[in-house]
């Protein structure tokens, strides 16, 4: 029997023009194993509602096209499910789909899918929202605010507006508890890392799994303007965590204590959350194909 396969498109996701997905899967897709549908996303949040309705209307595969954050939306309705996702990365960084080793080529990303190979990875719950690549506060959460309401989106975009505002931002002080040990920074970041980056390989945390039942709590420490071109180096090169200026902590259950309310990010998204906050993670609680 054939399975049903339902394709959740973001068509604006990545500055990428998708009008020609439909024909994609017209050429790619093993027709002998699936029937597919496809639906396009309209606004925010439109991903999460056609997911939810997918799983109702019991689809064997939710496929995400676009990036982290259309995953999100996806992924938040598809893991606990039964169902099994599927991921076409059509993103400004495509952190999960990088770390999965998921092509970006979308034609090869369609053709994995006919393979129906399947894995499982864990979920981060941020304050009862959900993530599965990577979520933080701080500068990053700053970034992801303003990007959200930048039309000229993709990287370019995100490292203009990072060097735009780095010189100006200002460190804020975290009383972190994780697994019942306190500690206190002072922090530029505080990034908490399911997989090892944020997109683009730039690996915050190099040896994060998606799997261990962990999250990666990555404290970037404030450092000089100097420091910034050596700090980004390591990143690209998997080695932040021998860095002085990062601090990686693994943990299951964590509670932060922040001095304000303001901005954290899940998977690039802003979210403007209060200055208390409780992280657990979901082990293997969402089921992939790779």
């Amino acid at each position: 029997m054939k399975k049903r396969i339902l394709f959740i498109v973001n068509p604006i996701s990545g500055g990428l023009n998708k009008t020609f997905f439909p024909s994609l899967l017209d050429q790619y897709l093993d027709h002998y194993l699936f029937n597919a549908e496809i639906v396009f996303s309209e606004y925010n949040g439109h991903a999460m509602a056609l997911a939810a309705n997918a799983v109702k209307a019991n689809f064997d595969i939710i496929v995400a096209v676009g990036g982290d954050g259309t995953i999100n939306e996806v992924a938040s309705e598809v893991e606990s499910s039964g169902k099994i996702m599927a991921i076409i990365p059509c993103g400004s960084g495509n952190g999960l789909a990088r770390t999965l080793g998921i092509p970006l080529n979308n034609i090869k990303a369609i053709q994995r899918i006919n393979l129906l190979n399947t894995t499982k990875i864990d979920a981060g719950i941020f304050n009862g929202k959900k993530f599965f690549n990577m979520a933080g506060m701080g500068f990053d959460a700053h970034i992801s605010a303003i990007f959200a309401g930048n039309h000229k989106r993709g990287f370019k975009g995100y490292i203009k507006t990072t060097l735009k505002e780095i010189s100006t931002y200002k460190p804020e002080r975290y009383i972190i508890e994780i697994d019942g040990e306190q500690f206190e920074r002072t922090a530029f970041m505080l990034s908490i890392a399911n997989s090892s980056q944020y997109g683009n390989n730039a690996h915050v945390s190099p040896t994060a799994s998606l799997k261990d039942g962990l999250l990666d709590y990555c404290i970037i420490k404030p450092f000089s303007m100097y420091a910034f071109p050596a700090l980004g180096f390591r990143m690209f090169a998997k080695s932040a965590q021998y860095s002085k200026y990062v601090e990686i902590i693994k943990g299951k259950q964590v509670s932060i204590i922040r001095d304000k309310s303001g901005p954290v990010h899940l998977d690039g998204e802003p979210s403007m959350m209060d200055k208390d906050l409780l992280i657990t993670v979901k082990h293997l609680a969402l089921e992939l194909v790779i």
